[in-house]
């Protein structure tokens, strides 16, 4: 059974930093797509940074979190990291991790592999 399992969410003052970590079993996900979305109370889930698994592991973010967040990953521990700094109360959500995208890297119909999400909650 293939199982992505979130970790490192928690409630954070305006201006801290989190990091989370996304640990997948069940399958290798070394030559995948990885990726995290954030879903905030009302809102649709929505594309904050991937990582693919040619060239170099190419990064992309959202706007809202590029110059902040920083996401990596681990081929050997079957892992993918969510660096977050400089933290706002808009980053509040719930933060998925996903993985083996089939398509656009920003879109989450993309995506064959899901999380069940962990709470980030920064405080003003």
């Amino acid at each position: 059974q293939v199982q992505l399992v979130e970790s490192g969410g928690g409630l954070v003052q305006a201006g801290g930093s989190l990091m989370l970590s996304c640990a997948g079993s069940g399958r290798t996900f070394s030559s995948v797509t990885m990726a995290w979305f954030r879903q905030a109370p009302g809102k649709e889930r929505e594309f904050v940074a991937a990582i693919s698994w040619w060239s170099g592991d190419n990064t992309y973010y959202a706007d809202s979190v590029k110059g902040r967040f920083t996401i990596s990953r681990d081929n050997a521990k079957n892992t993918v990291s969510l660096q977050m700094n400089s933290l706002k109360p808009e980053d509040t959500a719930v933060y998925f991790c996903a993985a083996d995208a089939s398509g656009s890297y920003y879109s989450r119909r993309s995506y064959t592999y899901w999380g069940q999400g962990t709470q980030v909650t920064v405080s003003s």
